[in-house]
């Protein structure tokens, strides 16, 4: 980890920012640095007859994955997770997403180096609910995530950390697949194209992953999930679109608050005859014990928007990873023409 590269973003965070941010950019480079302190060589722990058999296991299926996804998926870890830390907590940051009462257009934050997204994260959760009340007060929708990995894009050696290594198999390779293809391919303020990207790379990554090692049952398992995903993806798209027709009808507010409120109840209903489908079990009942709102439906588009397109893109491609990526580069350069 280099103290000179993260002195060098410091001070162009303040250049672009302002002293009103700064405090913004100081916790987020503090933050970072105690993450990068708390590293140790997973190498070195392997290596160690102190380390927890359950951890070692974890952190072989680390090392595996990584190699996996050099030589089979062409993605670039480039010492990313050959690290481990444990945080001594359930997240390693909390997102702060906000959008407009009666607007489905997320607000965005800009940055230096990764240019705008529809997010603000913070490494104390309390810092993040504190800005979330601020955005409240000022009568947005405001959600916020716990976030248990993120990527720097490659400007850093980012670790395994405690957050997300006791993942299932096909959990853990879908969150380090989906992590290593925002190094390999990332639009600048284009948070849509880069989450339903590495969605696509990391489903793709699993089925390959799972496949090589001859499990067929967690690879079954992990195309129920999936099948889960898009059911609880589409319910809450259907939903969010219905919202979008009330928000650009000429309706008055309190009309408008009204329906809204019909709309997310009646969300809430279809997520209860899902579970009645998948046999009372739901992946998704934190995410439905929140008070839903513009700025937490926003999440799923962010992350799902383009992966009908994408998956379609991937197939015209014959699957073949090295043709989608460069075909995605061309899919970036057409949407900014759009815009």
């Amino acid at each position: 980890m280099s103290t000179t590269r993260l002195a060098w973003l410091l001070a162009l965070s303040i250049s672009a920012s302002g002293c009103s941010t700064l405090s913004y950019y100081q916790q987020a480079i503090s933050g970072h640095l105690s993450l990068t302190s708390q590293r140790q060589s997973i190498e070195r722990l392997l290596n160690t007859p102190e380390t927890p058999d359950r951890l070692r296991q974890q952190l072989i299926k680390v090392n595996s994955l990584t190699a996996f996804a050099r030589e089979q998926l062409d993605l670039p870890p480039q010492g990313a997770y050959s690290s481990y830390a444990d945080l001594q907590r359930r997240y390693v940051v909390w997102n702060v997403f906000a959008a407009p009462e009666f607007s489905l257009q997320s607000k965005a934050w800009c940055y230096p180096i990764a240019g705008c997204a529809n997010y603000r994260g913070y490494y104390s959760e309390e810092a993040a609910r504190q800005y979330a009340r601020q955005l409240k007060e000022q009568g947005l929708d405001v959600y916020v995530a716990g976030i248990t990995a993120y990527s720097t894009l490659g400007w850093f050696n980012d670790p395994a950390l405690n957050t997300f290594i006791y993942r299932s198999d096909a959990q853990l390779a879908n969150l380090i697949f989906h992590e290593l293809a925002h190094q390999k391919l990332y639009s600048k303020g284009d948070t849509h194209f880069n989450e339903s990207f590495a969605t696509v790379v990391a489903r793709e990554g699993v089925k390959r992953w799972l496949q090589y090692r001859h499990n067929p049952g967690a690879y079954q398992s992990f195309l129920e999930e999936e099948a889960k995903q898009q059911q609880f993806v589409e319910l809450v798209l259907e939903h969010r679109n219905r919202l979008e027709n009330i928000y650009e009808s000429r309706l008055n507010s309190k009309q408008k608050r009204q329906q809204k409120q019909q709309i997310i109840e009646q969300l809430r209903n279809a997520h209860q005859h899902l579970k009645t489908q998948w046999g009372g079990q739901s992946l998704y009942d934190a995410w439905f014990a929140d008070e839903l709102n513009n700025a937490q439906l926003n999440t799923v588009a962010t992350y799902f928007d383009l992966v009908t397109q994408l998956e379609a893109l991937l197939a015209a491609n014959g699957f073949s990873l090295p043709a989608f990526y460069q075909a995605s580069r061309q899919f970036i350069a057409q949407r900014k023409n759009d815009d």
